[in-house]
């Protein structure tokens, strides 16, 4: 499935809401996204990513609709060689191997972009198809932390997978 990785746009603000108002993507991001999504949350986040400079957060577009988001998020102090992977995807779009193709572009982008030699991402333990994913692209499981998030009222294992230059 064809897709392109742009900048959020204030435009984007109906089809994101409407995609990420489902409890299926919520549950396995932080609290930070929340759940309900509501139009009011995606402008919000639209002008946060705006802002970004140099951009790090992209929108995933199929036919001129956010379907998605997937970011690098630089990190501070003694984690400043380091950046985060955070992404999601409409779960329309779910199993047509499109965050299999925008992580390697956001990785490429954030090793050129950024003063960094690792990226990880943390997705949690019940998150099967998330570890899959980074498997795919090159991750490797540095650590399995049990029951360090809270997320729903129930804890969750934190995987820490990365990728280095």
């Amino acid at each position: 499935m064809d897709f392109i990785l742009r900048t959020w746009q204030e435009t984007d603000a109906s089809s994101l809401a409407k995609y990420a108002n489902n409890y299926n993507i919520a549950k396995n991001l932080t609290n930070q996204f929340p759940h309900p999504y509501t139009i009011e949350n995606a402008k919000q986040f639209i002008a946060m990513a705006m802002s970004k400079t140099p951009n790090h957060i992209f929108c995933i577009d199929i036919n001129s609709e956010a379907i998605g988001g997937i970011g690098v998020h630089p990190q501070q102090d003694v984690q400043c060689k380091n950046a985060e992977l955070g992404y999601w995807l409409a779960e329309p779009f779910w199993n047509n191997g499109i965050i299999s193709k925008a992580i390697p572009k956001v990785i490429d982008y954030g090793f050129k972009t950024f003063n960094i030699n690792r990226i990880f991402a943390r997705p949690y333990g019940t998150n099967v198809a998330s570890q899959k994913v980074l498997e795919k692209c090159g991750f490797i499981l540095e650590a399995r932390f049990e029951k360090t998030f809270y997320k729903n009222d129930e804890y969750q294992d934190e995987l820490i997978y990365a990728i280095r230059v």
